[in-house]
């Protein structure tokens, strides 16, 4: 239940992006549904090797680097969602910042018992 709802949210916030920043479009709503989904496997499958390779980057620029990550992997998901268009790495840049305060939101207010249980040991 937790990942449909987060699911959903992260749809709104692709379509909130697309409606607010210029150089992002998204079709419509079931585009945004469509390119959540594409957004959390690429998180959850490339992110992670991606860090890894660019850990020296990331050290050197004491965490900046991660921003620029997290831009490249919005952009990787445009490019394979039909239906999401990003014009320039700019909008790229700021609709991942938005989606990172977004998902820390939401992570935060959507944590289980258990985790909560764990977090204030």
């Amino acid at each position: 239940m937790l990942l449909l709802l987060r699911l959903l949210i992260n749809a709104l916030t692709f379509y909130l992006i697309a409606m607010y920043v210029p150089g992002f479009h998204v079709a419509d709503f079931k585009a945004a549904i469509i390119a959540a989904i594409i957004f959390g496997v690429v998180n959850a499958l490339i992110r992670p090797v991606v860090l890894l390779i660019s850990l020296p980057f990331t050290i050197l620029t004491l965490g900046i680097f991660v921003l620029i990550v997290n831009a490249f992997m919005f952009w990787l998901t445009a490019r394979i969602s039909p239906g999401l268009r990003i014009d320039s790495f700019g909008a790229a840049f700021i609709g991942a910042l938005i989606m990172l305060v977004v998902g820390t939101i939401t992570s935060h207010l959507l944590r289980s018992d258990a985790d909560r249980a764990i977090a204030t040991r």
